[in-house]
């Protein structure tokens, strides 16, 4: 194995070890209960913080994921970069990416229009999270982690579009919702925001409704292409889970197919 990008946020954003780790995840999974759902899973948005705040709604999109079948052998994870600005989407500069629970290898057919930027991978933990939720549930699976910076979302859209057109591809995109509201108004921001996601509307969301929100449009741009379907699986936030009410991050996840037939 050649370069493999070493985990940022293990031990702080969730379990350092992996028993305690897969103790984490587990308990996380058997306490989800998405709804059910009329569409065959082809995306998941998915929240980013740590386990212990986001967690539960994360896993009630997991708990989807563990029932597609077959199970994909490759995710395409688009998220944001946090703390280095670039243009375009960027992959990491590593042939693996290291967890806790092992070693996942990077997707080696990467689109052209990405390059790498081992810079903003470094710290980011916008992907990182996701990934040993994946680990847990896939088999055997392979990852292009995808960082958006400066870029519309149609280009990216344009990215995704292209990544997911592989046998046994799956998007998991990555985005928390509002940021340090109070509780009463955070609610009613990401309700605002879960009815424009679920609507396939990506131009009715504003900057600040997510932090992903470029990959949250992109993701609605590809799904409006393919005349897919959403659905939201959880919307909570960090005074539903683990913290006070004051000042709240909002988190939601969500299920992109095709309409399953007879439904």
């Amino acid at each position: 194995m050649g370069v493999v990008r070493p985990p940022a946020a293990a031990g702080t954003f969730y379990p350092g070890s992996a028993g305690q780790l897969t103790d984490e995840i587990e308990r996380l999974l058997a306490d989800a209960d998405p709804p059910a759902i009329d569409v065959d899973p082809a995306m998941l948005i998915v929240p980013h913080a740590g386990y212990a705040y986001s967690g539960p709604v994360a896993a009630t999109a997991y708990r989807i994921l563990s029932r597609v079948s077959p199970l994909p052998r490759r995710i395409i994870a688009l998220g944001p970069s946090h703390f280095v600005r670039f243009s375009g989407v960027a992959g990491p500069d590593a042939e693996a990416l290291q967890t806790p629970l092992g070693l996942i290898a990077v997707d080696a057919a990467v689109p052209e229009d990405i390059h790498q930027n081992a810079a903003a991978h470094a710290r980011e933990h916008s992907l990182e999270v996701q990934l040993p939720f994946l680990h847990h549930l896939l088999d055997a699976f392979t990852v292009l982690p995808l960082l958006t910076g400066d870029i519309g979302p149609e280009e990216a859209a344009a990215l995704l579009d292209d990544a997911l057109d592989r046998p046994n591809a799956f998007a998991v995109i990555s985005s928390d919702l509002s940021h340090y509201h109070d509780y009463q108004t955070a609610r009613a921001r990401d309700e605002q925001t879960a009815r424009a996601i679920i609507r396939l509307r990506p131009h009715d969301l504003r900057w600040d409704d997510a932090c992903g929100i470029t990959a949250i449009q992109a993701a609605l741009l590809v799904a409006r292409r393919h005349n897919w379907q959403c659905r939201l699986l959880d919307l909570r936030n960090s005074g539903d889970t683990a913290g006070d009410h004051g000042r709240v991050v909002g988190y939601g996840s969500f299920v992109l197919g095709p309409a399953l037939v007879g439904t």
